[in-house]
């Protein structure tokens, strides 16, 4: 079963040939990388693990069984507990629920693992599946995107209020077990 990793140097291998192998299919529905980002890859990539290291942004990765790479979901920008979103999903495994699934799961280490209690994302106008994907996983529009937030095209930005919701096992009834040890 798919499991959510947050991105380590180890999967550096395995990040490079999900973006090569869906490069075609992602710049369907959103603005290519360009050939720099593949030529850099390495120092980019070290980068992004600076930013992790140094509490900016939180990078994931939705690894198969196998160990390939099956989607990168990121929290960007933390700041004030609020972050932007961003994730892309393989070709072979988009509209079988994964993304959503995902993002879904994500919300919710956002909220009990990094403490933030909102979560923005942009998508293009042409990015349907995107939209359907927020949307499901409970963000709503909340406005225009600037296109320069987009490479330059159109958008919208959507948000979600994240809510710590407590655990099942510990509720009885309709309020909390008290416990012991937090007096």
């Amino acid at each position: 079963m798919p499991e959510l990793k947050r991105l380590h140097a180890g999967y550096a291998p395995a990040v490079l040939a999900f973006e090569l192998a869906n490069r075609a299919y992602f710049a369907v529905s959103v603005p290519d990388r360009g050939d720099e980002f593949f030529d850099r890859f390495t120092a980019r990539f070290d980068a992004l693990l600076a930013e992790q290291e140094a509490g900016i942004c939180a990078f994931h990765v939705l690894v198969a069984d196998d160990g390939s790479v099956l989607g990168r979901f990121n929290l960007m920008d933390i700041e004030d507990r609020t972050a932007d979103l961003g994730y892309r999903v393989a070709q072979w495994v988009a509209g079988r629920g994964v993304a959503t699934a995902t993002v879904k799961e994500l919300c919710r280490l956002a909220a009990a693992q990094y403490g933030l209690r909102t979560l923005r994302a942009a998508t293009t106008l042409r990015n349907a599946a995107s939209q359907k994907v927020l949307t499901k996983a409970g963000f709503v529009p909340v406005g225009p995107a600037d296109p320069a937030h987009l490479s330059g095209e159109p958008g919208t930005w959507y948000q979600r209020d994240l809510v710590l919701r407590p655990d099942p096992a510990k509720v009885r009834g309709d309020r909390l077990e008290e416990k012991d040890d937090h007096r």
